[in-house]
């Protein structure tokens, strides 16, 4: 117990208190800018079973605010990295990767295992994935969002308190990304340590947690503000409601030999600075964050492959349009990464 001796010797730790971090389960959803400030501090604490789920992989745009991963890490699985940094810097750690995305599918399943869920995410439709769900489960969720300068922490479902739902009613609405709206490395660090707090004093049962509150804050001019919001969820989360909600649209995949063949219109939903560009006499290039403004501009009836760098965005794109009644939409296997290997290894046979 060496190591934790600085914050045992706060009376609202203790050993008690040490002991209850020990014996905490977190889950990590994400593990991007919030997720890579969130587990060091998490792992540090002395938390010993502590999830990350994440299916994508390491770029080079991450290194600026993903602290977890350096210039060698570029290309692998973000969780598979995530994992050696965090047990080099405590070796009693359990920490168990899910090296695959949250789903519908997964996520009733893996929130029974875990008692408190982070959201380390930019991706809106998955924070009412994580809401819902946890609201089946009964699990507190942690809530971190950053724009630009200003970034947002709040914890829904604790012990019964109001959810996401009850402060963000819209589960259509927009927002962008760290990709679309630019940010600051220490605007998701102030951010990630802030939902790490949040957790500990869950489990320490101490100190006023940031339920039925939204906490605003602005790293230009270091102002902050506490948004009270009361329960007002009207809909009926229930497994019914998440089934149909979660489960119905399956999303279908394409392999890449499939995707350039020239039945099929592929959709590059990356933005338009994003590299390597591929030539291809049947794509199309709509980043994610103007889709639905171009749907009008798609013909409903023909086939269509989506991909962008990882899967991650090309999941989501594929969502939209399904919900926009375009029936024959696959995703693309590997994304942008296999469908270059394919093509430059049909070159180099010529």
């Amino acid at each position: 117990m060496e190591r934790y001796n600085r914050q045992i010797q706060l009376p609202q730790v203790g050993a008690t208190g040490q002991q209850k971090l020990k014996d905490a389960k977190i889950l990590v959803v994400g593990a991007g800018g919030l997720g890579c400030a969130i587990l060091p501090y998490l792992t540090a604490s002395g938390i010993e079973h502590i999830g990350i789920i994440d299916g994508d992989t390491i770029e080079e745009t991450n290194l600026q605010r993903q602290i977890l991963y350096t210039e060698t890490s570029i290309t692998q699985q973000k969780v598979v990295v995530a994992k050696q940094q965090l047990k080099a810097l405590n070796s009693n750690v359990n920490i168990e990767i899910y090296n695959y995305y949250l789903s519908g599918e997964n996520a009733l399943e893996l929130f029974r295992n875990y008692d408190i869920i982070i959201d380390a995410t930019d991706s809106i439709q998955t924070r009412y994935l994580i809401n819902d769900a946890c609201i089946i489960t009964n699990k507190p969720f942690v809530y971190g969002s950053i724009y630009r300068f200003e970034g947002q922490v709040s914890v829904f479902n604790y012990k019964n308190g109001p959810t996401y739902r009850c402060l963000f009613k819209n589960d259509k609405a927009k927002v962008s990304n760290c990709e679309t709206a630019g940010v600051l490395g220490t605007t998701v660090g102030l951010i990630g340590m802030l939902q790490a707090n949040e957790v500990i004093k869950m489990i320490l049962e101490t100190g006023d947690v940031l339920s039925g509150q939204l906490l605003v804050y602005n790293t230009l001019n270091n102002s902050q503000n506490c948004i009270n919001f009361k329960k007002s969820e009207t809909k009926s989360i229930d497994e019914a409601f998440f089934n149909s909600e979660y489960k119905t649209h399956k999303i279908e995949a394409v392999c890449v030999n499939e995707a350039i063949s020239q039945n099929v219109i592929c959709i590059d939903v990356r933005e338009l600075h994003e590299t390597p560009k591929l030539e291809l006499s049947n794509g199309l290039q709509i980043p994610l964050s103007i889709l639905e403004s171009k749907i009008k501009n798609l013909n409903k009836n023909e086939n269509y492959a989506v991909y962008c760098q990882s899967g991650k965005r090309s999941l989501e794109a594929i969502k939209l349009l399904k919900n926009h009644q375009f029936q024959n939409v696959k995703n693309i296997e590997g994304g942008v990464i296999s469908m270059q290997q394919k093509i430059n290894n049909e070159k180099s046979i010529y």
